[in-house]
């Protein structure tokens, strides 16, 4: 017998070109893979959590925490979000929009989280809306009123947040230096009246009686709205039949899925955007005061999906769920875990060691 014997093959060495290929398409995987199933960064553009969280915070928020979605947007250029990174170039194709799931989590979201969400009224497809980061002051299921600026779930009273702020009037006895008197005490948000001697400033109440004690200030009163007192267009629900303000609002319930609503005037006001938009109905009609769903008059009706309210903590300067009302839990996308960085976008270009907030690096976030 004869035995044959096969000399192995050696394998070709691959050139720099293709082993710098082969490294980056690992990396994009691997990063994609990450930011999708566990942990994702972020940064802060807006003064909407000041003094929670502050413009030029970077976070790491986890996906882990609630669930990671699975994508509906697939023709998408991986590591973008909506356009291709210095342009304005669409980054996706929603010519296939694949059913959403959520994976499971480790938590489920409470209330005072800090939750990173995609902005409701957005056009774009649901992963594709811009990312917004708010805290959850009412979960599925909860009865929430606020009334002069407190937040009351099930008649309980939440405490307010630690870093929390609102607006205030300032009238001075004559023209400042906004640097010396304001700023120098981190209040950086800051608007003149006409006469140069009255301002509107968002800070905490801590420092507002720091400011009332300087001799040139005549006064600081803090600025609240009382039902009636603002356009109904300006708050949720966008009706004339309700008064409710930013600083007095509700009561209103929280939608949880599987819970059933009668359909009248008052909750079709409340509820029939949601309805229509989020629900996953093909054609929802409101007419006469009656609900149709595919041509069917329905007069009771059943959620589909849990639904969250969020507000941010700097209370007169953002636009959160009392403008637009409820997050569904499908644009749900993640806890915000950890500042992992920190850079002052108002300190004068320079010396980047200067610009680092080098005390937030690493705070966890609450």
């Amino acid at each position: 017998m004869k035995l044959a014997l096969f000399k192995k093959k050696e394998s070709k060495k691959k050139g720099p070109l293709r082993e710098w290929f082969d490294a980056i398409v690992f990396a994009v995987v691997a990063a994609t893979i990450i930011r999708w199933l566990f942990i994702e960064a972020f940064t802060i553009p807006t003064p909407s959590m000041e003094k929670s969280l502050l413009v030029g915070d970077f976070l790491f928020v986890s996906k882990m925490h609630y669930g990671a979605r699975t994508p509906k947007t697939p023709l998408q250029v991986p590591l973008t979000h909506q356009k291709i990174w210095g342009t304005e170039i669409p980054s996706y194709l929603d010519w296939i929009q694949l059913p959403q799931y959520r994976l499971p989590g480790i938590s489920s979201v409470k209330n005072n989280d800090v939750v990173v969400f995609n902005y409701p009224p957005d056009n774009y497809p649901v992963d594709l809306k811009t990312n917004y980061i708010k805290r959850c002051m009412g979960i599925p299921g909860d009865n929430l009123e606020i009334k002069n600026k407190e937040v009351f779930i099930n008649g309980e009273k939440l405490p307010m947040p630690e870093h929390s702020q609102t607006s205030y009037e300032v009238n001075t006895t004559e023209m400042v230096n906004e640097q010396r008197v304001f700023f120098s005490r981190d209040i950086t948000d800051v608007s003149g009246r006409n006469t140069g001697t009255n301002y509107v400033v968002m800070t905490s109440a801590e420092k507002a009686e720091e400011l009332e004690k300087l001799p040139f200030i005549k006064s600081t009163e803090e600025i609240v709205y009382n039902k009636g007192e603002m356009r109904g267009s300006d708050v949720f629900p966008h009706s004339p039949n309700f008064d409710w303000t930013l600083d007095n609002f509700g009561p209103l319930w929280i939608p949880k899925e599987g819970s059933e609503i009668e359909i009248n005037e008052t909750n079709l006001t409340l509820y029939e955007e949601i309805i229509k938009k989020y629900e996953g109905h093909e054609d929802v009609k409101v007419e006469g005061g009656k609900l149709l769903i595919d041509g069917n008059e329905v007069a009771k009706y059943t959620f589909e999906q849990d639904y969250y309210f969020m507000m941010g903590d700097n209370r007169h300067n953002s636009l959160d769920s009392r403008i637009w009302a409820f997050v569904p839990a499908d644009h749900i996308l993640g806890k915000g875990l950890l500042i992992w960085w920190s850079v002052d976008p108002n300190t004068a270009n320079g010396n980047i060691f200067k610009r680092v907030r080098w005390e937030r690096i690493f705070d966890i976030i609450e």
